[in-house]
């Protein structure tokens, strides 16, 4: 089976509200998107979000890149030997993980269309479904807090809260957090690299009795001394986010003492689902907890991350919440959201249909 049709485009996927991190405020959303067509009519759907402040690619430069070299990466091959594929894909966009990613995504896709399966269960499922978080940014404590509720009664139990700017307003705000939905609701902290060494440990103790699920990436990337030298308790509840960007991160963050209990993965930083899986089974062989977390990105993206954390028996948690407040998409389906928990559809690939 050949594939004769190979198309590369981008879109404004616009966000329904603009939110804001430790670092910056985000109000719109581009995405690359990538079709395959074979000679019998199958089609596989890739997309990627590129982001200089996360992947260190500008969309631009990366749509320009695959302008040039998909179609001599894809056209006439046979989808059977998707795996040469991929790796002549990782070689010729080494420093675009988002657009590398979309590639890959759209082989999967095709390949397990191909198979007749989804593809969660072409690596072999685990995980029927999970419950996934859902964020809220950087807010007043009114917005905050009547942004949970809302939440709660749409049937989510994990919040991530967003902080880093200022820790005494971040305690108070947790405090308030947790009093509005009550201790049956999961919260876990996302600083963004916004703490250092000692107003993590001021946090941390702080709210002890406020049950914190975890902390992801408090500090800025490559300060794993210094995470060392946070007490193993608190360490083992720390996710690596962007100290964690390929499989050579994985092993480094695998040497003891380990600077964090559990790995976040995220496609568009490692570069797609074949890294991805390579981390996965480094954080399996080492006992770490897989995380799996995402930008703000299309169906498309988000249908591939959780295919593969339900084939990942390291997975504990799920953060992909990318797709929600997209004003639009060009797919539906992918995935099936029920009380808070992420599934998967019984369709072929990844499940997703061009609208």
């Amino acid at each position: 089976m050949r594939i004769v049709r190979a198309r590369c485009w981008k879109e404004n996927l616009e966000l329904t509200k603009p939110y804001t991190i430790a670092y910056r405020t985000i109000s719109s959303v581009e995405n690359l998107f990538i079709y395959l067509e074979t000679d019998r009519g199958l089609y596989g759907i890739g997309s990627g979000s590129p982001a200089a402040f996360v992947t260190g690619e500008h969309i631009e430069e990366s749509l320009a890149v695959l302008q040039d070299v998909l179609e001599s990466l894809v056209l006439e091959q046979d989808v059977r030997y998707f795996h040469a594929i991929l790796q002549r894909t990782k070689n010729h966009l080494s420093r675009f993980p988002a657009a590398r990613a979309a590639v890959g995504i759209a082989m999967h896709d095709l390949f397990a269309k191909f198979l007749g399966i989804p593809l969660t269960d072409y690596w072999g499922r685990v995980h029927k479904g999970l419950p996934t978080s859902i964020t809220i940014g950087i807010k007043s404590v009114q917005e905050t807090l009547e942004e949970a509720e809302a939440n709660v009664q749409l049937g989510f139990r994990i919040i991530k809260l967003k902080t880093g700017r200022d820790v005494e307003q971040d305690i108070m705000l947790l405090a308030k957090l947790r009093e509005k939905v009550g201790p049956a609701v999961k919260i876990r902290i996302d600083a963004n690299q916004g703490y250092d060494i000692r107003s993590l440990q001021y946090f941390a103790k702080q709210t002890q009795q406020l049950d914190v699920e975890f902390f992801e990436q408090p500090f800025p990337p490559g300060q794993l001394d210094l995470m060392r030298e946070l007490p193993a308790e608190l360490r083992q509840k720390c996710a690596a986010d962007e100290d964690l960007l390929s499989s050579v991160n994985a092993v480094q963050l695998a040497q003891k003492p380990y600077p964090y209990g559990i790995f976040n993965i995220k496609l568009m930083k490692c570069g797609g689902l074949y890294e991805a899986r390579r981390i996965a089974g480094i954080a399996e062989d080492h006992h770490f907890d897989l995380m799996w977390g995402c930008n703000d990105e299309s169906i498309v993206s988000i249908s591939a991350a959780l295919h593969l954390a339900l084939a990942s028996p390291a997975t504990r948690y799920l953060d992909l919440d990318g797709s929600f407040d997209l004003a639009r998409d060009v797919v539906s389906g992918g995935f099936i959201l029920k009380d808070g928990y992420l599934y998967t559809n019984d369709k072929p690939g990844l499940g997703v249909e061009l609208k």
